[in-house]
């Protein structure tokens, strides 16, 4: 049976994303220095624990912010994943793209379809903050994937913010560096 894992990147001092989000900045100002690890300056060790990780992937889950700042300029009009992804959104998305289903239900339902179309593999619930946010608050994470990046924004989006899900007991059972990055990896307790 699959693993639901929130995987997502944040900057040392807990930012998602930089400030000021826009379809021109999808990740927000600087927000692309939280992923450099990922893309301009991988290594061959960040490229295969990432590839290792999307092999493992049935299914994705992201919030409607997310793909709406991101599916015209960042996705060029396309998914990025390999698998399918589902939308959790409460409006109209901005454009339809195949590879995407656009859900308004609770994320016990959400994880649910996800599941069935995971076919036994492993659903990456990649973010924002806001949907991570409601998998943790309902118990739904698995485990916790959690890059944290050589970088401070200052500001943005805040993965854990006051108002966030506590307390969230963590086991880890994995960590590693790459260059511009520390890796952790958590099961979730009880």
């Amino acid at each position: 049976m699959g693993k639901t894992i929130l995987n997502i990147t944040m900057s040392l001092d807990g930012f998602i994303a930089g400030k000021h989000i826009s379809a021109e900045t999808p990740m927000g100002e600087n927000g692309e220095l939280l992923h450099k690890w990922m893309f301009e300056e991988a290594t061959d060790a960040a490229k295969k624990m990432m590839a290792d990780f999307v092999d493992d992937i049935g299914a994705v889950i992201l919030g409607s912010n997310t793909y709406n700042t991101a599916i015209e300029d960042a996705w060029g009009g396309k998914t990025p994943f390999q698998s399918p992804a589902f939308v959790l959104t409460t409006g109209e998305p901005k454009m339809i793209v195949p590879g995407f289903t656009h859900v308004n239900d609770r994320p016990e339902k959400v994880l649910l379809r996800a599941k069935e179309v995971a076919g036994g593999k492993n659903v990456w619930i990649m973010g924002g903050a806001n949907v991570a946010q409601q998998f943790l608050r309902a118990a739904l994470v698995d485990e916790l994937h959690i890059h944290i990046a050589t970088v401070l924004l200052g500001g943005g989006t805040a993965l854990f913010p006051a108002n966030a899900p506590h307390p969230v007991n963590l086991i880890r059972f994995d960590a590693t560096e790459t260059p511009g990055a520390a890796h952790l990896f958590y099961k979730i307790g009880q």
